[in-house]
């Protein structure tokens, strides 16, 4: 079971539970927002109660997350990823201290608006160079700071401006096309131990396997709940948060994406999430428009 948002021919965007290749809408509400400020157990109860089922093929899957939800991003949370950021900074302590520091890297990713979802690109920046994916276990939490569930991101990354100088990470994270979740949120009751999950990358150009990866949740050095726990001391998140927890898959420094290159991410039990890569804002523009439409 997923819990999804999803749209059906000229209607809005609605919250549903996906069951295989059928979506149902939950009974009494309308968006995920409302069901991320419900408590855990209010939440639970909420998904159980559904509607007539349709078709999958007959809706259109949106990114699991909307309101004033926002994607949040934990950094250097692997010893992959230290090993990484050291490799192309030109500051390369402030990575390794922080890798085993008391107080975690936290980073605002995305609102809600900005989000694709599988099958939608995800985008690079025209003047970074040297992009990667990075493939993470994604929390849900609710407004009440309780992890409800957990979902697939891609939380895109320019290593060559980060490299330049850490003090650019929010140009080298946030960007049109820079955040990718999968289209469902695995219920936390569902998933057995979510610190013991492989996550799979394979990216493909023309075709061919240029680069693949896989990890392990197990390898990450931080608890999820004490991630959300950091998050939520200055922060309120009325209509829940999303939080990525870190990539231990990151490609050598020899390795950049380019436009046309496929995406492929799996975490087991949790979902998968595929997307094409583009270039620039302009594959974008829609992500904008949609909501505007969605507002009115």
């Amino acid at each position: 079971m997923h819990v999804v948002r999803y749209q059906s021919s000229g209607g809005r965007p609605q919250a549903g539970v996906r069951t295989g290749d059928t979506v149902a809408p939950v009974l009494g509400v309308t968006d995920l927002a409302e069901l991320l400020r419900l408590t855990a157990e209010e939440f639970r109860a909420a998904v159980a109660k559904t509607g007539p089922e349709l078709p999958v093929s007959e809706v259109r899957l949106l990114p699991p997350l909307d309101g004033r939800g926002e994607v949040w991003c934990a950094g250097v949370t692997y010893e992959r990823s230290r090993g990484a950021r050291m490799e192309e900074s030109s500051e390369q302590d402030v990575y390794d201290r922080v890798y085993s520091a008391k107080r975690p890297e936290l980073f605002l990713k995305s609102p809600a608006w900005r989000l694709v979802t599988d099958g939608d690109p995800v985008g690079i920046r025209v003047d970074s160079g040297h992009d990667v994916p990075e493939p993470e276990l994604a929390v849900v939490a609710n407004a009440h700071g309780e992890i409800v569930g957990f979902t697939v991101c891609n939380d895109m990354s320019s290593r060559s401006i980060e490299g330049e100088n850490p003090l650019y990470i929010p140009q080298a994270k946030v960007f049109a096309g820079g955040c990718a979740l999968s289209t469902g949120i695995r219920p936390a009751w569902e998933v057995g131990d979510p610190k013991n999950l492989t996550i799979d990358l394979v990216i493909r150009r023309g075709g061919d396997e240029v680069f693949t990866g896989t990890t392990s949740t197990a390898q990450l050095v931080r608890e999820l709940q004490d991630l959300i726990d950091v998050l939520f001391v200055p922060n309120d998140f009325p209509d829940g948060v999303i939080l990525a927890t870190g990539t231990g898959i990151v490609p050598e420094l020899d390795f950049a994406l380019q436009a046309g290159d496929v995406v492929e991410i799996a975490i087991a039990e949790v979902g998968t999430l595929t997307n094409t890569v583009e270039v620039g804002r302009e594959p974008f523009t829609f992500l904008a428009a949609e909501t505007l439409e969605e507002n009115r």
